[in-house]
């Protein structure tokens, strides 16, 4: 019998149709994987199923969970279901979580709310779903804040309210897809267990069709809000019958065609672009007690790199080791504690503001999330020339214009979009145009921080292929930020490790990624998600 049942579930907003004939089924025990582009539907369905749809919906269909008529349900009995018989870990946890209240709170709010826990028992319940999805009390107290947290850590609170009091299904809309591969592992460990011990129903929706191969049972594919295809998971994705199931797997394992822009051979007799130097940087820490003094945080410890003119490295680690800490320094928002860094021979350390113009218009960044860096009021074309007042000269009202048209067009848009607001975009295309903010200066280096981990794949290929393309057409230097090991190996011609602060391995990409050889490299690599091997263990499991 099924615990989830949908059957032709057509949805509207508006009039304008968003799901159609949608069939999915999940029995108790069973992982049903939801793989699609943005804009799939894979969310909608997600979202039906908890009743938190938007105004002016429609929906027609059936909709039973555990023999309840979901589109029928009246929201008091919707109360009651959520968060008991029905957990969702969101994909964005910053939105999902509470900023004044703690994570403590947080967790145990619902445990009391459903079960009439006193409150001791139920921070007792909260201290333990934190332990297990690796936020220990000795690092992760209860009184910490959701800003307190980094992005992964985060989620982890999000899966822990979830999850709390077990529930008969589990809806994950993308729910490692701000973790590190080590953690993102062991919370697709830990949602496995609670599958096996509890019965529970899981729908995983994700982009990443290696981890979809790794958990599911079944996959079902969805585009444009119609299934495309469904099945066990092992035979949907090996045999790929439908187009679009090829397209994706396709996709998920594109490498962009790209030339090596230097030989090895000659890598050290370029001047250095960009020189780090034993470059540290220490935080006040936390008091232990109400006398006691702070004690410092090392959040990087004595690093030193260089990048040569026209190379694409990426710097990849768990999260919490130091990658961001460090990227800010480089694009002087944060000073060192010690060490010295050095753009195109010019030292960056106790410049002020003015003096440090020049720098920064030969740097810019591409941030994970665009439309988090994007003032929602503003049209493209102001958006794309901010960077523009770091210029000697002011441009004019037409060169300016024209320089953010070149831009647009440089990443695949149109002239005629600066017109445009940043809502008018697609995810993808948004990242287009903080693409073109970041190279409308001319910089010579680039520093990505995760800028695909929330692209679905198609779009991602897509992205990796402008990446390529900037790279030999203007001569770009790349720092890649990233935890997936599948972009690094993708785009970049060297990678550098980092754990608890240092760079503990560092060399070609291929090289450390094929054969790790820190403790570090290795955890990194052994927990990435591979669709082939994922594909072969499941059919390997099968016949066995």
């Amino acid at each position: 019998m099924s615990l989830l049942e949908i059957e032709n579930l057509s949805l509207s907003i508006a009039g304008h149709p968003v799901l159609k004939d949608v069939d999915l089924q999940i029995a108790p025990g069973e992982v049903l994987g939801v793989v699609g582009e943005s804009g799939s539907g894979k969310s909608m369905s997600a979202l039906t199923v908890m009743q938190l749809l938007p105004e002016l919906t429609r929906a027609q269909g059936r909709v039973t969970f555990d023999g309840i008529d979901i589109l029928a349900a009246p929201e008091e009995a919707m109360c009651r279901l959520r968060g008991d018989d029905l957990g969702m870990v969101f994909q964005e946890p910053m939105t999902a979580l509470n900023p004044v209240k703690t994570i403590g709170e947080q967790v145990a709010e619902g445990i009391r709310w459903h079960t009439g826990a006193n409150r001791p028992d139920a921070e007792a319940r909260a201290r333990a779903i934190l332990d297990r999805v690796g936020l220990p009390e000795s690092k992760f107290p209860l009184s910490r804040f959701p800003h307190e947290l980094s992005g992964g850590q985060r989620q982890r609170v999000v899966i822990a309210i979830a999850c709390a009091l077990k529930p008969k299904l589990l809806i994950a809309d993308e729910p490692t897809t701000a973790l590190d591969v080590v953690l993102q592992a062991q919370i697709l460990d830990l949602l496995r267990d609670l599958v096996e011990e509890n019965r529970m129903g899981l729908m995983l929706i994700s982009h990443d069709l290696a981890v979809v191969a790794d958990m599911a049972d079944r996959v079902t594919v969805m585009r444009h809000g119609v299934v495309m295809e469904s099945g066990p998971t092992a035979t949907v994705l090996r045999e790929q019958k439908h187009p679009y199931t090829r397209q994706l797997a396709e996709a998920s394992t594109h490498v962009p065609a790209r030339a090596r822009p230097q030989e090895e051979a000659g890598k050290e007799e370029q001047t250095p672009l960009l020189s780090v130097s034993s470059v540290t940087r220490d935080y006040p820490g936390r008091r232990k007690g109400l006398f006691s003094k702070p004690e410092p945080f090392r959040a990087v410890d004595n690093v030193s790199f260089s990048l040569v003119p026209g190379h694409a490295v990426a710097l990849v680690g768990r999260s919490g080791c130091g990658k961001s800490t460090l990227a800010r320094m480089i694009l002087a928002l944060d000073r060192p504690t010690s060490g010295e860094i050095r753009l195109d021979g010019e030292a960056l350390g106790g410049k002020s503001e003015h003096e440090l113009r020049h720098a920064r218009r030969n740097m810019q960044v591409v941030f994970q999330d665009p439309y988090g860096s994007f003032n929602p009021r503003h049209q493209v074309e102001r958006l794309v020339a901010e960077p523009l007042h770091l210029l000697d000269t002011k441009p004019s009202v037409t060169e300016r214009r024209d320089r953010v048209a070149e831009a647009l067009e440089s990443v695949g848009l149109k002239a005629s979009d600066m017109q445009k607001y940043p809502h008018e975009f697609s995810g993808g295309q948004r990242q287009r145009v903080s693409i073109a903010r970041a190279i409308i200066t001319r910089p010579k280096l680039i520093v990505a921080d995760e800028p695909v981990s929330a692209l679905d794949v198609s779009i991602r290929a897509q992205i990796l292929d402008l990446f390529a393309d900037l790279n030999q057409r203007l001569d770009l230097t790349y720092l890649f930020i990233t935890h997936d090991l599948t972009v690094a190996r993708a785009i970049t011609d060297e990678v550098m490790v980092m754990h608890d602060g240092r760079i503990v391995e560092s060399g070609p990409t291929a090289a450390v990624l094929e054969n790790p050889e820190s403790e570090a490299a290795k955890a990194l690599v052994a927990a990435a998600p591979d669709l082939e091997r994922a594909i072969a263990a499941r059919l390997a499991r099968e016949k066995a």
